[in-house]
């Protein structure tokens, strides 16, 4: 077949499959470009998941009847006037109008300040109509009506309303959270409304609107800076975690992105903390210079490539871990909320086979009250009702001042053990219940992890090495973390072109699959330049000896022993939570007791 140039119709609509892949990716778009033009209100009104409607009102600077003229054609912007090398725009391809306008039917009005009316374009299916005179406000209206009309074979592809009305939701939430100084407001056809009023520099205030209160109760802040890149942002407890990766928010350069090596990175900086499963709540922000990033890897822009890999994932693991050494070893309020509803109280209910006229308890009045009063002496003393349980241990004041808790001691003093697994301590404010178990795992797994980056593991020598095949480009990459691996008790060499040999492994494996670890390791290296997966393997270890050398459940501890786990507890880092990630403690303050019986 002889080789012909495509119609301009048809390039847009070939352009368009790229950038426009659902209507949540149109509105991506429009309000990126309303974000560019300065807009501090920005509103979304949908019908059909997007499919039917989208229209997106800004009030920024707007554009003049020669702009609206030039914005519908592919590759004209006037956002790129220094290359692709310092780009500081959300958008700079100038694809997503042309690209929308040959899919749908588009209709743009816009006006500038001080202009004396607007002007308005439209394009149906890619067929462009002239500029015109039209009543508009400062600012700019993009409509689409009836997205993919021009292309039938892809809305065989769109998920339900309910489906593509969520992906815009979310795409205005992320939006939201890197604005917070503009006002968002999402309608649908369903008359919900979403805002986002706006929070000015107040970031926090922003996320809270869109992840909930708690989140601002249980989040750590994060401000790092290494070799000119800048991470800020809020990153949740490791208790506070969820059980998919919905509420994990990553910005380079104030742009919503969807980056592995951050996800990667994040996974990391919990990877001992939270179970296996579930996921950190976080919202990260990287401030980098844009000659050192790429944001042009995709026409969506929604992956990046850094320069430097290596330093952004390094700058992420170390922040997140550092504030959760500092500030992480708390439980999440939610433990709380959960325990106020456990104990939520309920009408009093008789027995069934409750007797008034036998019970050793009468109505002390008829006034609707539930007061009682005693009739007669019932069978037991009172002494006997008020002992404990024989699997409730009560704890006398030690007599080295732990009888008031100090405020220097947050887990407070034990009071009492219950079911021979739980430690009920009193604080100044409050009380802790402690899972006896879990915080000294914890405690255990922390003293093994100090021991393994202090000093090296030792190694055990192989009687015959472990020849292990790989690309040359594999074991030259092994090779350069060689001495690394050393320190971690795995000894290599080279072994001829394309050959690995491995002469030592870490004593504390065991017998092991080196050839498989040294596999492993190689693939990481290839792909994010760092070699995690020896030592996180040596800290699994270390954490299952934890497990089982710590205190059991079952066992009943002395009022000494309670007190120095609460002690110990407070001095460790990472101590509230086990090695699976569940919570070693629960707090409860006075006034949450307070409440529970009505006194606030």
């Amino acid at each position: 077949m002889p080789i012909k140039q495509l119609s301009e119709t048809l390039i847009n609509q070939i352009a368009a499959g790229e950038v426009i892949e659902r209507p949540a990716s149109a509105a991506k778009e429009l309000i990126e470009n309303a974000l560019d033009a300065g807009a501090t209100r920005i509103e979304i009104a949908t019908a059909g998941g997007g499919k039917t409607l989208l229209r997106v009102t800004d009030n920024g600077s707007g554009m003049s009847p020669e702009d609206l003229e030039m914005a519908v054609r592919r590759h004209c912007t006037s956002k790129l006037d220094s290359g692709l090398a310092d780009i500081r725009t959300l958008g700079f391809r100038g694809e997503a109008l042309p690209s929308i306008g040959s899919v749908a039917k588009l209709t743009i009005s816009s006006r500038t300040s001080g202009a004396a009316q607007g002007s308005q374009i439209s394009i149906v299916g890619g067929k462009l109509e002239p500029v015109r005179p039209a009543a508009a406000n400062n600012g700019t209206v993009v409509e689409v009506r009836d997205l993919f009309f021009a292309t039938p074979a892809r809305l065989k592809f769109m998920k339900t309303e309910k489906a593509e009305a969520s992906a815009i939701s979310e795409v205005v939430r992320r939006m939201a959270i890197a604005f917070p100084h503009v006002r968002f407001v999402l309608s649908g056809s369903d008359r919900t409304t979403l805002e986002f009023a706006a929070t000015g520099n107040d970031r926090l205030a922003r996320i809270a609107q869109v992840l909930g209160r708690d989140f601002r109760d249980n989040a750590i802040e994060i401000d790092a800076e290494r070799e000119g890149v800048h991470l800020t942002g809020f990153a949740g407890v490791p208790t506070f975690n969820r059980g998919n990766s919905l509420q994990q928010y990553a910005f380079v350069n104030g742009r919503p992105v969807q980056d592995k090596l951050i996800w990667s990175a994040l996974r990391a900086a919990y990877a001992e903390t939270i179970p296996q499963g579930r996921y950190p709540v976080a919202v990260l922000s990287l401030t980098i210079d844009p000659d050192l990033v790429d944001v042009n890897v995709h026409p969506a822009k929604s992956d990046v490539r850094f320069r430097d890999p290596g330093l952004v994932r390094g700058l992420i693991i170390g922040a997140i871990r550092q504030g959760l050494a500092q500030h992480g070893d708390r439980a999440s309020t939610t433990g709380a909320s959960g325990l106020m509803r456990a104990f939520r109280p309920e009408p009093p209910r008789p027995a069934a086979n409750w007797n008034a006229a036998t019970s050793p308890y009468r109505p002390a009045s008829f006034d609707g009250t539930a007061a009682f009063a005693f009739r007669e002496a019932p069978q037991q003393s009172f002494q006997e009702m008020a002992a404990p349980s024989a699997r409730t241990q009560m704890v006398e004041p030690a007599p080295q001042g732990e009888a008031t808790p100090e405020p220097l001691h947050p887990l407070g003093a034990a009071r009492a053990q219950l079911h021979e697994n739980y430690i009920v301590a009193q604080t100044a404010d409050g009380l802790v219940i402690v899972d006896q178990h879990a915080a000294h795992e914890r405690l255990v797994f922390e003293h093994l992890r100090k021991g393994l980056n202090s000093r090296s593991i030792p190694a055990q020598a192989l009687l015959i090495p472990e020849i292990v095949d790989l690309a040359e480009d594999d074991c030259d990459r092994l090779i350069a973390h060689a001495e690394e691996f050393s320190r971690l008790g795995l000894g290599i060499e080279r072994f001829g072109p394309g050959a690995i040999a491995v002469r030592e492994t870490p004593a504390m494996l065991g017998e092991m699959d080196a050839a498989g670890l040294v596999r492993q390791l190689a693939d990481e290296l290839a792909e994010w330049d760092t070699a995690s997966g020896l030592s996180s393997r040596l800290e699994y270890l270390a954490a299952t000896m934890a497990c089982h050398g710590s205190v059991r459940s079952g066992r009943r501890m002395r009022p000494e022993e309670m007190n120095a786990l609460l002690r110990q507890m407070e001095a460790t880092p990472g101590s509230g939570q086990c090695n699976h990630g569940r919570p070693t403690y629960i707090e409860l303050k006075l006034s949450d007791i307070e409440r529970l019986f009505g006194r606030s």
